[in-house]
């Protein structure tokens, strides 16, 4: 006999009201940063270069743009992993949650670092 209700059974949620969602997000960021992986070649390939090589290929728009969703993407997709692995393996309440947040603060802040330079490189500075 199930507790749940059909609505529940219809929506597939769990009693965290997210799960199915969270899976997914992290399956199609996973999917995404397949063919972003030029960017990670790109950076790779850009490593010991002069300065104005790397600002030259940064300068591109599309390079530009392309190295931003990658980073973004790669950002997301670690922050979920993370998540997952915080709520399965920390024990006690408060040093989840805390631990949730920096994880956030972490992704934000690397974001904002990652935009920061890709953008200084392309657009001048």
């Amino acid at each position: 006999m199930s507790m749940r209700t059909p609505l529940g059974k219809v929506r597939g949620l769990g009693s965290a009201k997210e799960g199915t969602e969270h899976f997914w997000r992290q399956r199609l960021t996973a999917v995404a940063n397949i063919p972003l992986l030029f960017g990670l070649w790109l950076v790779i390939s850009l490593v010991g270069a002069p300065y104005g090589e790397v600002r030259a290929t940064l300068a591109s728009p599309l390079v530009a743009i392309f190295i931003a969703l990658f980073s973004i993407s790669v950002l997301y997709h670690m922050r979920l992993g993370m998540q997952v692995v915080i709520e399965d393996y920390v024990h006690g309440e408060l040093r989840k949650i805390v631990l949730i947040m920096l994880n956030t603060f972490f992704v934000f802040f690397s974001g904002a670092l990652v935009a920061f330079a890709v953008f200084k490189l392309a657009f001048g500075g």
